[in-house]
C-alpha cells in the first residue's frame, strides 16, 4: 500500500505543472480581432473567435456566423472611418477562462454623420491546447 501510494504522489509530483494564464495572451487576441477591423481582415478576426461563440449588442444574440454575415462587415465599416481610443483591458483568470473589460472612446464621422460616445466590452476567452479564443463579446454605448 504504501509502495503504491508512494508511486502516484512521485507521478503527481512530476507531472508538468499546467501554464499559468498571461494577461498578455489574452489581450493580443483581442487587439488582433479589433486589428483586423481596422484593416478590414475578416479572415484573421474570425481566427480569434470560436465556433461556439455568441455575440450580444443592443440585446440581440447573435452567434458566430450571424456575426460574420450580418455584423462584423458594419463593424469593419464603423471601424474605418471612426478613431476609438481604447483604455487599458482589465483582464481576470479562472483556470482556462478569462474575461477582459475595457472601454472605447470613439469620436468622428461615420457615413457622414458625427459620432461621440464611449463603448463598453466585456469579452470572455477560453483556452484550449494552449490557445485562446473568443467565446462572447458584449457591447454597449452611451453618449458622452
Amino acid at each position: 500500500m504504501c509502495i503504491g501510494l508512494t508511486a502516484g504522489l512521485l507521478h503527481v509530483a512530476c507531472a508538468p505543472a499546467a501554464v499559468p494564464p498571461n494577461e498578455g495572451d489574452v489581450t493580443a487576441v483581442l487587439e488582433r480581432f479589433y486589428g483586423a477591423m481596422k484593416t478590414a481582415d475578416t479572415a484573421v478576426a474570425m481566427q480569434q473567435i470560436a465556433p461556439d461563440a455568441v455575440f450580444v449588442e443592443s440585446g440581440n444574440l447573435e452567434t458566430r456566423a450571424e456575426y460574420e454575415a450580418n455584423h462584423l462587415p458594419a463593424d469593419i465599416g464603423f471601424e474605418k472611418q471612426v478613431t476609438g481610443k481604447r483604455g487599458p483591458w482589465q483582464v481576470k483568470f479562472e483556470g482556462d477562462a478569462a474575461w477582459a473589460i475595457a472601454t472605447t472612446e470613439y469620436d468622428g464621422t461615420f457615413d457622414g454623420r458625427p459620432v461621440s460616445f464611449v463603448s463598453a466590452q466585456l469579452a470572455v476567452l477560453t483556452r484550449a491546447d494552449g490557445t485562446w479564443r473568443i467565446r462572447s463579446i458584449h457591447w454597449s454605448s452611451r453618449q458622452q
